[in-house]
């Protein structure tokens, strides 16, 4: 087994990990990205829809084209690209990390390693739902796969159960080639994905949203023949006498991500509520040589702010890599009201600026995220579907650093 020195190994080719690479390769880091695919983008492939972009380059993109867009940038940096590299073990001493590709299998031995592989899909399996087993149940995102790339239709009459932004577009795709979408149900009472998705896939073309409600039973053998849709109450449990059948061939499943966190679980600490590696306002974790951005770390709702969180993640490991990443004196980020996803997961005061992302528990108006009584920013509508970004200048971060604990709350005004 041949084995490579490098400054910085990203490994992931979505938009965080291209990213990263890019950044890293900028700031004179030898940088090598791995993807276990045969093709740079990850799920943005297979994303047509528009919406994407709008920040990061002030324009609305498909999925393919934002890709396009970050893997032209990553040509441009001289970072270089293994695709068909699948990581078998990161072992803590060296670090090193092992890969099989369709040329063998290597050793790479680099002095940083940024995480960037995104998350996977809640399966069916963990819904527990009563019923059989039968053909016709997809998540949303292999649904997704299938037509947009496969040319595939996964049925004729289709259930979404969770609003989650994929399921709404995946709603409004079904519809446009002719399925018909029979109702889209989401256990909250309040819709999962972003605003803009519910009116557009949902609400301009007739596709009922039955909030407060979850599958109760699916039914049928060899293939889906229907579900049993029922209401819940306000702590999730279905009430008696409102169950109804809905007659479906396909079964859709929009009902989360999960962090992919399965090389990396036994070598630093997860945030137990964002189910990713622990993070500073540098994404670095509490192993020093690893870094993680994107969707590994907490599920955010922009591409956009994926890529950035990569570029910062890239950065930071290229100045690890030579020496010139200062350790500071960590100072947790604690949840306090209404807080739910958060990240960074602590400061450590060395940085000259960070971000901050939370997510609150349900749709709230009028309300002012707290952060250790020392930055307050007033939001008009907060939802749980939308990442709320807070920046945090340098003045902001030494004064923070100073404290034992940050409660980050949201109050109303």
């Amino acid at each position: 087994m041949r084995t490579y020195t490098v400054d910085v190994l990203v490994v992931g080719g979505g938009a965080a990990g291209m990213a990263a690479a890019a950044a890293a390769a900028r700031e004179g880091a030898r940088t090598v990205l791995l993807e276990r695919g045969e093709r740079l983008g990850g799920v943005l492939e297979q994303c047509i829809h528009p919406g994407f972009g709008l920040h990061r380059y002030r324009e609305e993109l498909t999925g393919p084209e934002f890709a396009h867009r970050m893997r032209q940038e990553l040509d441009d940096s001289g970072a270089e690209v293994l695709t068909g590299a699948t990581v078998l073990e990161i072992l803590p001493d060296g670090p090193a990390v092992k890969v099989v590709s369709p040329k063998g299998l290597k050793k790479f031995r680099p002095r940083a390693v940024v995480w960037a592989v995104g998350a996977r899909e809640r399966p069916f399996g963990a819904l527990r739902i009563p019923g059989t087993r039968p053909s016709g149940v997809f998540t949303a995102g292999l649904a997704q796969r299938l037509l947009d790339l496969e040319g595939l239709l996964p049925g004729r009459r289709a259930v979404i159960l969770g609003s989650g932004d994929i399921g709404l577009i995946m709603a409004r795709r079904l519809h446009l080639e002719g399925v018909e979408v029979r109702a889209v149900l989401e256990i909250q009472p309040f819709p999962g994905g972003l605003t803009r998705n519910v009116v557009q896939c949902l609400r301009d073309f007739g596709i009922p949203l039955l909030l407060s409600h979850t599958v109760a039973e699916v039914h049928g053998r060899e293939r889906l023949e229907g579900i049993t849709a029922v209401r819940v109450d306000e702590h999730r449990h279905p009430i008696p006498g409102t169950e109804r059948r809905i007659e479906a061939d396909t079964l859709i499943l929009s009902v989360g991500l999960i962090p992919e966190v399965r090389l990396i679980e036994d070598t630093v600490p997860l945030d137990p509520v964002n189910r990713g590696p622990r993070v500073n306002g540098r994404l670095q974790t509490e192993v020093p040589w690893l870094f993680a951005a994107g969707n590994c770390v907490a599920v955010f709702d922009l591409v956009d702010t994926v890529a950035e969180l990569g570029e910062r993640a890239g950065a930071s490991a290229a100045r690890y890599a030579r020496g010139e990443l200062p350790p500071g004196k960590p100072v947790p980020l604690v949840r306090g009201e209404n807080v739910v996803s958060l990240v960074p997961s602590y400061l450590d005061g060395t940085a000259e600026s960070a971000r901050m992302y939370l997510r609150v528990p349900r749709p709230m108006e009028g309300v002012a995220v707290d952060v250790g009584g020392v930055v307050r920013r007033r939001v008009p509508v907060a939802r749980p579907a939308e990442m709320i970004e807070i920046p945090l200048d340098g003045d902001a971060l030494s004064e923070l650093s100073q404290k034992e604990r940050i409660v980050v709350e949201v109050k109303p005004k």
